[in-house]
């Protein structure tokens, strides 16, 4: 495939952005779109230019380092991170636009590189439980209902990719914050703090400056790994349970 690619180039996070236009040829359908920008980044190199900066780790859909907006989707046409998007979701000839995150909580370092710290201080500020130290418990020692157990399983699924931020029209941060509330609150280990943490981290996440939830849902179609839109609810439940308590 031959493509047209239109990339935010910005040299660092106080310098003016643009989008700027390459031409790749020969991109097989079966590459990955990370390994598309490798070789376009190849021949840059070659040509003696800057290479297109942009986060990666594990590239195996894990970690969420990946984040990138393609043609004004996050992450891409699929609903799956931007490392685990392949080409033949494009067809030849294709004019393909790239940009970073676009939220005021995450600046840009670089071209489509993103600072997301913000969603680490969130998580600091109560994504933690009490627990004893010493030799590990007998898995046996804390029974934890079944329901609780999935519901907490489906929320720890959340990798922290950024997606939410960057689909909602608000810049909203909410979904990635109850993923990380109604993880440990579903839990009995997580209850001596149940109070404390969904106040602590909604609190941490406004500061941040991310914006409000108006549930418009673009944070839950997107997410690559199917954290529910009704998470949000819960955790607006437990935040009025914890201010009711006093906490």
């Amino acid at each position: 495939m031959n493509l047209t690619l239109r990339i935010w180039r910005q040299s660092g996070p106080d310098a003016k952005g643009a989008m700027t236009t390459y031409e790749v040829s020969d991109i097989s359908p079966d590459m990955s779109f990370l390994e598309m920008l490798d070789t376009l980044n190849e021949e840059l190199i070659l040509r003696g230019e800057v290479p297109v900066a942009f986060d990666h780790d594990c590239r195996e859909g894990i970690c969420g380092a990946c984040g990138m907006v393609i043609n004004g989707q996050a992450h891409g046409p699929e609903r799956t991170t931007t490392c685990q998007l392949h080409m033949r979701h494009f067809s030849d000839g294709d004019v393909i636009d790239i940009e970073p995150w676009r939220a005021a909580a995450f600046p840009v370092v670089k071209d489509l590189v993103v600072d997301r710290t913000s969603f680490d201080r969130v998580i600091g500020s109560g994504g933690y439980i009490t627990v004893a130290t010493g030799s590990a418990p007998d898995a046996h020692a804390t029974p934890v209902p079944k329901a609780a157990a999935d519901t907490a399983f489906e929320h720890a699924e959340c990798i922290g990719c950024g997606a939410c931020v960057a689909a909602c029209p608000n810049g909203s941060a909410m979904l990635f914050t109850s993923a990380k509330v109604v993880h440990l609150n579903s839990l009995p280990q997580g209850a001596p703090e149940r109070e404390t943490r969904v106040l602590d981290m909604v609190e941490t996440m406004d500061a941040e400056g991310f914006g409000g939830c108006t549930n418009t849902g673009e944070c839950a179609t997107v997410c690559p790994k199917g954290i529910p839109l009704a998470s949000i609810a819960t955790m607006n439940r437990e935040y009025l349970r914890a201010i009711r308590k006093g906490a």
